[in-house]
């Protein structure tokens, strides 16, 4: 647990070094009164680039904000989820009232009602309108905002994608309600619900048994996973859960693992490039963006091309490459392969020793292509 807690700290050190957030008063209508937002823009944002980020909403942003938003800078410099733009909302005074429900009916009413429309019909729009968000969107709460996050799942068309809650303080009859309304959605939903040993026991309860419920539900289009964390309590289980969720919830947009490598790219029916064709497809449809190839993944397929003897998808791979990358030595080797293998060597030489005058990539670079260019000619 400390070595989680140490390692947490040390990256959000460096986030608060590299990174700025933006505080601003947000006047409301339909609360009446000024809230306090924080805004975290990716490294390097330019409004300019046709550029959506997924929008993540953080409630009780007083102390979840900066702890999602280290995440987020952390993970995202590594590939391993896209930059979004984070969002907290400040509640440390008014949290009691803005999740308000009725005893009756159990849905919010009077200041929980208003402030459930803050969020949908003003501060969302606003984001939208002033920075380049998507359409995928996070939202993340902690015991009683993590409870209130689950009324916009009873929405016709929920406005999130993807909601994470830690040691929710459920209200009266949600979980018979999570259970009917997760059973029916009709678009991919990431649910995250985490809970721990040391919890408060009250809420530890209530979370293990709405987790039997919605863990043998069978719905396709819900993304479901559930921890309970070891050597955690209320409010340690937030610097554990907080990653863990954005696993789950970018599980596809990772690049190519040795695992997706072995399970999927090897066994898969098609060839290795329409492999990484649907892959970028269906990042494309979960996420509604698209994602740029990356290297590794031009790497893995070209890996698993050559394990195939699957000469087209490294010719398609050079010409993929070409596209994205059309500066850079990658065509050009890849080109090179695959005229190598077909035993053209005096193509294959020329396409290699074309790639010399292009820039070097995280992956290949001018001693690499002079490996193959000496190679070549030793066998000539």
């Amino acid at each position: 647990m400390i070595k989680h807690i140490t390692f947490l700290f040390l990256f959000l050190i460096t986030f608060q070094v590299n990174s700025q957030v933006i505080y601003e008063p947000f006047q409301s209508s339909k609360l009446g009164e000024t809230r306090d937002i924080k805004i975290q823009l990716p490294r390097n944002y330019n409004p300019e680039e046709k550029v959506d980020y997924p929008l993540i909403i953080v409630l009780d942003g007083d102390y979840l904000f900066e702890p999602v938003t280290g995440n987020v800078d952390y993970q995202s410099y590594w590939g391993e989820m896209p930059k979004c733009i984070v969002v907290g909302v400040n509640q440390s005074t008014t949290r009691e009232k803005d999740f308000h429900y009725d005893d009756e009916q159990f849905f919010p009413a009077q200041d929980g009602a208003d402030f459930f429309e803050f969020l949908g019909m003003e501060l969302v729009p606003y984001i939208e309108s002033k920075y380049s968000v998507s359409n995928f969107r996070i939202v993340i709460g902690h015991d009683l905002s993590a409870n209130f996050i689950n009324y916009y799942l009873f929405k016709d068309q929920p406005m999130y994608r993807a909601f994470v809650l830690f040691s929710p303080d459920f209200a009266p009859e949600m979980k018979t309600r999570l259970q009917q309304r997760l059973t029916t959605l009709d678009i991919d939903t990431f649910y995250y619900l985490s809970t721990a040993d040391n919890d408060i026991s009250s809420l530890k309860k209530n979370i293990v048994e709405t987790d039997t419920v919605l863990k043998v539900l069978e719905n396709p289009k819900l993304h479901y996973r559930f921890d309970n964390f070891t050597d955690a309590d209320h409010y340690s289980m937030v610097g554990l859960g907080i990653p863990k969720a954005l696993n789950q919830i970018f599980e596809l947009y990772k690049p190519i693992s040795m695992r997706e490598y072995n399970d999927k790219v090897l066994t898969f029916e098609g060839s290795p490039y329409e492999y990484l064709v649907k892959k970028y497809k269906d990042i494309e449809f979960f996420y509604g963006f698209e994602k740029k190839v990356v290297e590794n993944d031009f790497k893995a397929i070209a890996a698993a091309s050559n394990k195939k003897n699957d000469l087209e998808s490294l010719k398609e791979l050079s010409k993929l490459a070409k596209k994205e990358y059309p500066d850079s030595m990658i065509s050009s080797y890849y080109l090179g392969m695959y005229y190598e293998k077909d035993n053209n060597l005096k193509k294959a030489l020329q396409y290699y020793n074309s790639g010399l005058l292009l820039e070097p990539s995280e992956f290949i670079d001018k001693d690499i292509l002079l490996d193959k260019i000496y190679a070549i000619k030793d066998q000539q």
